[in-house]
């Protein structure tokens, strides 16, 4: 996949069609590899910059940073410094406290008692200081799977599954139809399937009678809009859909897209995109059926929370521990470590005590089974420990991961100020707190002086009075709807209370708007 914000599609004639690309966009494809390739020892900066020059050659930026970032999947950066910034920072900035700096040359002091501190030169102070920094660290290698061809092949698989990102619903039909919904089952998502030619067939179908398709059955996989909302587990899990769907020989998807609240028909199918004869990045694996029992189950809840498989090292003494998952709070550098402990042997158990008493200004949990009789332990350490027999309950870790997030709630508030001023005309409630990086919750209790509350709407007063003068009493609830939706909001109910008017339903017929003062009285 892409990121949504390289997404390239086109929608004429009310469809909903990526732009795929093909041989004439080879010599692209070329200079990108051939970039990174010359790049090899420079700092990332400096390919950036080179990516950068490309980009203005271009006429479509997004393509040209469509493929970089696939190159960058191939490359592998590294920190390049003689000593670990980190340690090079935390003695510098405690020499600059002692030292008071606040001048170049009280700087140059601060920085030579650090490099004695650390028996080293200043020189190596200064390269250290910020080498892990983004732009500062290197190409180490690039040893790229692609070549121009299967870079653009790979594009297009890329684009079409970022479309696919926001689908509410995918019809499949396959000449492989096994591993279809092989690959539907084993990405946990819900579908039915259907008969060639069966009632539930729209009228819309667009497989020819003579295509090898067509006395194949459909397999409707339903996403979460039928539920409660979208996803990102959903829309991660259509997109590695079309991979296994793309394999087969042959096949077509039609998938209901939302657009930005538009619903619109994409329509995909053998030839438009493949699979490049390559292989793909390995996923990851589970050391126990009690990890991928808890991963999937966790995952399926869609909280702010980020799962991430055996995330990085954890220094414990002299050895290290790789925990088997990280929790990264969506709206906060914040991430707690969680530790599965299951039936081991007494010794690896003390060995697992070992490590935990070691592990230090991390947040960590660990779910301990309750045979090994050690929970106490675990939290004589300064761990949360959660006891479990057979299967991690999940519902224990959501409570645990709540506690923080209270915490981290209440700290992102206290930045805000009482009253938020949006500069759009229309917004939801979501969007504002997307653009001050918090939870919706942490902005509930704002005053919105500028704006009226209109469910989980701030819309302006002016754009209320707008909407009320062209709603008028007897008017059909779809027409009233339409009219709100062209204003840009979805809850057309929570408006039209806001301008006065209930809706008077008839049955199956639909609903007339009726003023409320009208009913009152």
């Amino acid at each position: 996949m892409l990121t949504k914000d390289l997404l390239r599609v086109s929608r004429r004639g009310g469809r909903y069609r990526p732009e795929f690309i093909g041989r004439e966009h080879r010599p692209l494809a070329a200079t990108l590899i051939g970039t990174y390739q010359g790049h090899v020892g420079e700092t990332r900066g400096t390919l950036d910059e080179a990516v950068e020059a490309i980009e203005r050659e271009e006429e479509d930026f997004k393509l040209v940073r469509g493929f970089a970032a696939l190159l960058d999947r191939e490359a592998d950066f590294e920190t390049d410094a003689l000593l670990p910034p980190e340690r090079a920072r935390r003695v510098a900035f405690e020499a600059a406290e002692t030292v008071g700096v606040a001048s170049d040359d009280e700087r140059e002091q601060a920085i030579a008692q650090a490099a004695n501190d650390l028996a080293v030169e200043s020189t190596a102070i200064e390269d250290s200081l910020y080498a892990d920094r983004d732009c500062n660290q290197r190409l180490a290698a690039f040893d790229s799977r692609w070549d121009p061809e299967t870079l653009i092949e790979q594009y297009n698989l890329s684009l079409a599954q970022t479309a696919l990102f926001d689908a509410t619903e995918v019809r499949l039909r396959s000449s492989d139809p096994r591993a279809v919904i092989t690959a539907v089952k084993r990405l946990g998502l819900m579908y039915e399937i259907e008969q060639p030619n069966s009632d539930a067939d729209d009228g819309d179908d667009v497989t020819d009678s003579d295509s090898p398709l067509a006395d194949q059955r459909t397999v409707v996989v339903t996403g979460p809009d039928r539920l409660f909302r979208r996803t990102r587990r959903y829309g991660t899990a259509f997109a590695r859909l079309l991979r296994s769907v793309a394999a087969t020989n042959e096949w077509e998807l039609t998938a209901t897209v939302d657009d930005h609240g538009t619903d619109r028909e994409m329509t995909l199918r053998a030839g438009d995109v493949s699979v490049p004869g390559v292989d793909p990045v390995a996923e990851p694996s589970y050391d126990s059926g009690v990890e991928s029992d808890f991963a999937a189950r966790f995952e399926a809840l869609d909280l702010d929370w980020e799962l991430r498989r055996e995330p990085d090292l954890l220094e414990t003494g002299s050895s290290v521990m790789i925990p088997d998952f990280a929790f990264d709070y969506r709206f906060a550098d914040f991430r707690v470590y969680f530790e599965v402990m299951g039936f081991w042997t007494p010794e690896y158990v003390e060995k697992k005590l070992g490590q935990l008493a070691s592990v230090e200004d991390v947040e960590l949990v660990v779910a301990v089974d309750e045979s090994l009789g050690v929970g106490e332990e675990i939290a004589a350490r300064d761990h949360r420990a959660i006891p479990y027999s057979g299967t991690v309950r999940v519902k224990d870790v959501v409570d645990v991961l709540r506690e923080y997030e209270a915490d981290l709630t209440a700290a992102a508030g206290d930045n805000l100020p009482d009253e938020l001023r949006p500069t759009a005309d229309v917004i939801e409630l979501d969007d504002v707190a997307a653009d001050h990086g918090v939870a919706t919750d942490v902005i509930e209790g704002r005053m919105f002086p500028e704006h009226t509350r209109v469910g989980q709407w701030l819309v302006r007063p002016e754009i209320l009075a707008e909407i009320g003068d062209e709603i008028e009493a007897g008017q059909s609830f779809a027409d009233a709807e339409a009219i709100i939706a062209g204003y840009g909001v979805s809850d057309a109910s929570a408006v039209l209370s806001a301008v006065g008017y209930r809706v008077v339903w008839d049955g199956l017929s639909g609903g007339t708007l009726e003023k409320r003062e009208a009913q009152d009285d």
